[in-house]
Protein backbone atom coordinates (compact mmCIF):
# COMPACT_ATOMS: atom_id res chain seq x y z
CA UNK A 1 0.00 0.00 0.00
CA UNK A 2 2.83 2.37 0.93
CA UNK A 3 4.60 1.59 -2.36
CA UNK A 4 1.43 2.40 -4.26
CA UNK A 5 1.08 5.75 -2.46
CA UNK A 6 4.73 6.59 -3.13
CA UNK A 7 4.25 5.72 -6.78
CA UNK A 8 1.22 8.03 -7.01
CA UNK A 9 3.15 10.85 -5.34
CA UNK A 10 6.04 10.40 -7.76
CA UNK A 11 3.65 10.37 -10.71
CA UNK A 12 1.93 13.56 -9.52
CA UNK A 13 5.28 15.26 -8.99
CA UNK A 14 6.34 14.25 -12.47
CA UNK A 15 3.18 15.68 -14.04
CA UNK A 16 3.70 18.88 -12.06
CA UNK A 17 7.25 19.22 -13.34
CA UNK A 18 6.07 18.67 -16.91
CA UNK A 19 3.47 21.41 -16.52
CA UNK A 20 6.03 23.80 -15.04
CA UNK A 21 8.44 22.99 -17.88
CA UNK A 22 5.75 23.75 -20.45
CA UNK A 23 4.98 27.08 -18.83
CA UNK A 24 8.68 27.99 -18.73
CA UNK A 25 9.02 27.00 -22.38
CA UNK A 26 6.09 29.23 -23.35
CA UNK A 27 7.63 32.13 -21.42
CA UNK A 28 10.97 31.59 -23.15
CA UNK A 29 9.31 31.42 -26.56
CA UNK A 30 7.27 34.56 -25.84
CA UNK A 31 10.32 36.49 -24.73
CA UNK A 32 12.27 35.16 -27.69
CA UNK A 33 9.64 36.51 -30.07
CA UNK A 34 10.02 40.01 -28.67
CA UNK A 35 12.05 42.67 -30.42
CA UNK A 36 15.75 42.81 -29.74
CA UNK A 37 16.51 46.49 -29.30
CA UNK A 38 19.95 48.02 -29.62
CA UNK A 39 21.41 49.98 -26.68
CA UNK A 40 20.53 53.21 -28.53
CA UNK A 41 16.92 52.09 -28.98
CA UNK A 42 16.66 51.07 -25.32
CA UNK A 43 17.95 54.52 -24.31
CA UNK A 44 15.37 56.12 -26.60
CA UNK A 45 12.56 54.03 -25.09
CA UNK A 46 13.62 55.03 -21.56
CA UNK A 47 13.72 58.69 -22.60
CA UNK A 48 10.18 58.62 -24.03
CA UNK A 49 8.84 56.75 -21.00
CA UNK A 50 10.37 59.37 -18.69
CA UNK A 51 8.87 62.19 -20.76
CA UNK A 52 5.47 60.52 -20.45
CA UNK A 53 5.78 60.44 -16.67
CA UNK A 54 6.66 64.13 -16.63
CA UNK A 55 3.72 65.01 -18.89
CA UNK A 56 1.41 62.97 -16.67
CA UNK A 57 2.47 65.00 -13.64
CA UNK A 58 2.03 68.27 -15.54
CA UNK A 59 -1.43 67.30 -16.72
CA UNK A 60 -2.45 66.33 -13.22
CA UNK A 61 -1.05 69.25 -11.26
CA UNK A 62 -0.37 72.30 -13.42
CA UNK A 63 -2.97 75.07 -13.32
CA UNK A 64 -2.68 75.53 -17.10
CA UNK A 65 -3.40 71.91 -18.01
CA UNK A 66 -6.77 71.01 -19.57
CA UNK A 67 -7.69 69.26 -16.33
CA UNK A 68 -7.42 72.47 -14.30
CA UNK A 69 -7.53 75.57 -16.52
CA UNK A 70 -11.22 75.74 -17.49
CA UNK A 71 -12.69 74.12 -14.43
CA UNK A 72 -11.60 70.97 -12.67
CA UNK A 73 -11.78 67.75 -14.71
CA UNK A 74 -11.29 64.40 -13.03
CA UNK A 75 -7.80 63.18 -13.81
CA UNK A 76 -6.66 59.69 -14.67
CA UNK A 77 -3.22 58.64 -15.88
CA UNK A 78 -2.82 59.12 -19.62
CA UNK A 79 -2.74 55.93 -21.67
CA UNK A 80 -0.16 55.03 -24.28
CA UNK A 81 0.89 52.35 -26.70
CA UNK A 82 4.26 50.82 -25.83
CA UNK A 83 7.15 52.87 -27.17
CA UNK A 84 8.14 51.44 -30.54
CA UNK A 85 11.28 52.70 -32.34
CA UNK A 86 9.90 51.25 -35.59
CA UNK A 87 7.43 54.15 -35.67
CA UNK A 88 10.16 56.78 -35.94
CA UNK A 89 10.79 58.00 -39.50
CA UNK A 90 12.85 60.63 -41.28
CA UNK A 91 11.73 62.81 -44.16
CA UNK A 92 12.27 66.08 -45.95
CA UNK A 93 9.42 68.56 -45.97
CA UNK A 94 7.97 68.62 -49.48
CA UNK A 95 6.26 71.97 -50.00
CA UNK A 96 3.21 72.13 -52.22
CA UNK A 97 3.66 74.37 -55.27
CA UNK A 98 0.21 75.81 -54.64
CA UNK A 99 -0.37 76.29 -50.94
CA UNK A 100 -4.13 76.21 -50.74
CA UNK A 101 -6.06 77.78 -47.90
CA UNK A 102 -8.52 75.15 -46.75
CA UNK A 103 -11.44 75.16 -44.36
CA UNK A 104 -11.37 72.64 -41.57
CA UNK A 105 -13.78 72.27 -38.70
CA UNK A 106 -13.35 72.33 -34.97
CA UNK A 107 -15.08 69.86 -32.69
CA UNK A 108 -17.64 72.51 -31.76
CA UNK A 109 -18.59 72.99 -35.41
CA UNK A 110 -16.71 76.22 -36.06
CA UNK A 111 -14.87 76.79 -39.34
CA UNK A 112 -11.13 77.36 -39.31
CA UNK A 113 -8.87 78.51 -42.10
CA UNK A 114 -5.48 76.87 -42.48
CA UNK A 115 -2.88 76.50 -45.20
CA UNK A 116 -2.01 73.08 -46.58
CA UNK A 117 1.70 73.85 -46.66
CA UNK A 118 3.40 70.60 -47.60
CA UNK A 119 3.85 67.00 -46.61
CA UNK A 120 6.32 64.49 -45.22
CA UNK A 121 6.47 60.86 -46.28
CA UNK A 122 7.55 57.58 -44.76
CA UNK A 123 7.69 53.91 -45.65
CA UNK A 124 6.16 51.29 -43.39
CA UNK A 125 6.03 47.59 -44.24
CA UNK A 126 7.20 48.35 -47.79
CA UNK A 127 4.41 50.83 -48.47
CA UNK A 128 4.92 54.58 -48.76
CA UNK A 129 2.62 57.00 -46.96
CA UNK A 130 2.44 60.76 -46.83
CA UNK A 131 1.00 63.09 -44.26
CA UNK A 132 0.14 66.75 -44.60
CA UNK A 133 1.78 69.60 -42.74
CA UNK A 134 -0.50 72.57 -42.09
CA UNK A 135 0.41 76.19 -41.48
CA UNK A 136 -1.61 78.28 -39.07
CA UNK A 137 -1.27 81.77 -37.62
CA UNK A 138 -1.29 82.73 -33.98
CA UNK A 139 -3.20 85.73 -32.62
CA UNK A 140 0.07 87.66 -32.66
CA UNK A 141 0.57 86.95 -36.38
CA UNK A 142 3.26 84.28 -36.08
CA UNK A 143 3.16 81.16 -38.22
CA UNK A 144 3.07 77.71 -36.68
CA UNK A 145 3.00 74.27 -38.29
CA UNK A 146 1.02 71.18 -37.35
CA UNK A 147 0.55 67.55 -38.26
CA UNK A 148 -2.74 65.86 -37.43
CA UNK A 149 -3.94 62.49 -38.60
CA UNK A 150 -6.28 59.55 -38.24
CA UNK A 151 -5.40 55.90 -38.82
CA UNK A 152 -6.81 52.40 -38.38
CA UNK A 153 -6.68 52.69 -34.57
CA UNK A 154 -8.83 55.85 -34.57
CA UNK A 155 -12.01 55.54 -32.49
CA UNK A 156 -10.89 52.09 -31.40
CA UNK A 157 -7.67 52.20 -29.41
CA UNK A 158 -6.92 55.87 -30.05
CA UNK A 159 -8.98 59.06 -29.78
CA UNK A 160 -11.92 59.25 -32.19
CA UNK A 161 -11.18 62.74 -33.51
CA UNK A 162 -7.54 62.03 -34.32
CA UNK A 163 -4.09 62.75 -32.96
CA UNK A 164 -1.47 65.47 -33.39
CA UNK A 165 2.32 65.63 -33.76
CA UNK A 166 4.23 68.86 -33.15
CA UNK A 167 6.18 70.11 -36.17
CA UNK A 168 8.89 72.77 -36.08
CA UNK A 169 9.69 74.03 -39.58
CA UNK A 170 13.34 74.73 -40.34
CA UNK A 171 14.68 77.29 -42.81
CA UNK A 172 16.95 74.79 -44.58
CA UNK A 173 14.93 73.26 -47.47
CA UNK A 174 17.11 70.14 -47.30
CA UNK A 175 16.54 69.64 -43.59
CA UNK A 176 15.64 66.08 -42.62
CA UNK A 177 12.84 65.96 -40.05
CA UNK A 178 12.16 63.21 -37.56
CA UNK A 179 8.54 62.09 -37.60
CA UNK A 180 8.04 60.25 -34.32
CA UNK A 181 4.61 58.68 -33.90
CA UNK A 182 5.52 57.75 -30.32
CA UNK A 183 5.05 61.46 -29.65
CA UNK A 184 1.54 61.54 -31.15
CA UNK A 185 -0.80 63.07 -28.59
CA UNK A 186 -4.45 63.84 -28.05
CA UNK A 187 -5.74 67.41 -28.40
CA UNK A 188 -7.27 68.97 -25.30
CA UNK A 189 -10.82 68.22 -26.41
CA UNK A 190 -10.04 64.55 -25.69
CA UNK A 191 -10.08 65.40 -21.97
CA UNK A 192 -12.60 68.21 -21.61
CA UNK A 193 -15.66 69.39 -23.62
CA UNK A 194 -14.64 72.98 -22.83
CA UNK A 195 -12.05 72.81 -25.63
CA UNK A 196 -12.43 72.67 -29.39
CA UNK A 197 -9.79 71.14 -31.62
CA UNK A 198 -9.14 70.80 -35.34
CA UNK A 199 -10.64 67.70 -36.96
CA UNK A 200 -8.32 65.95 -39.43
CA UNK A 201 -9.77 65.69 -42.93
CA UNK A 202 -10.12 62.57 -45.08
CA UNK A 203 -6.82 63.57 -46.71
CA UNK A 204 -5.12 63.15 -43.33
CA UNK A 205 -6.01 59.47 -42.99
CA UNK A 206 -3.10 57.00 -42.87
CA UNK A 207 -4.17 53.53 -43.96
CA UNK A 208 -2.25 51.57 -41.32
CA UNK A 209 -2.68 50.95 -37.60
CA UNK A 210 -0.28 53.33 -35.89
CA UNK A 211 0.12 51.57 -32.56
CA UNK A 212 2.31 54.29 -31.14
CA UNK A 213 1.73 57.42 -29.11
CA UNK A 214 -1.24 58.25 -26.94
CA UNK A 215 -4.35 56.10 -26.65
CA UNK A 216 -7.92 57.07 -25.82
CA UNK A 217 -8.36 58.87 -22.52
CA UNK A 218 -12.01 57.86 -22.11
CA UNK A 219 -13.15 54.30 -22.80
Amino acid sequence: MRKKINKMISLSAGIGLIRISRVLLLIILFVGCGKNYSPEQKAYISKIEEERKEKNEWMKNDSNSPFNFKGKVEFYDLKYFDVDPDFVFKSKLYEYGSKDTVIIFGTKGEERKTVRFGYVKFTYEEKEHKINVYQGTTRTGENYYSIWFTDLTTNKESYGVGRYIDFEKQTDPEHIYEIDFNLAYNPYCAYSPDYSCAIPTKDDFISIAIKAGEKKFHD
